[in-house]
């Protein structure tokens, strides 16, 4: 029963990934984050999977309350562009996570 359920919770999280970009989101990375957090592959890495799967959960809910006091991070949130890439920037965060075994070649 529980691989069962284990293989239905992968599958139902490969279709919130479905056409994501790695490459995209770190692009997408570059233009809304970059300026205040700096090194995308450190602050990917200060955080596991499963905790950035939370902060991109429901339309980045928990990004946008971590920095609901910061007008520049919300204007940035609430953009097309973060609408756009947010698929994009959680395959960018998931693949470059403290426990993903994986380092991005250049910031």
């Amino acid at each position: 029963m529980r691989k069962v359920i284990a293989i239905a919770m992968a599958v139902a999280m490969m279709g919130s990934w479905a056409g994501a970009s790695v490459y995209k989101g770190q692009r997408a990375y570059m233009k809304l984050c970059k300026k205040c957090h700096k090194s995308g592959g450190k602050l990917a890495g200060s955080h596991t999977q499963s905790e950035w799967e939370e902060y991109f959960d429901n339309n980045g809910k928990l990004l946008k309350e971590v920095h609901q006091n910061d007008s520049t991070a919300m204007a940035k949130l609430n953009s097309k562009r973060f609408e756009k890439n947010i698929k994009h920037m959680r395959q960018f965060f998931h693949k470059y996570a403290s426990d993903s075994g994986n380092v991005p070649a250049c910031n």
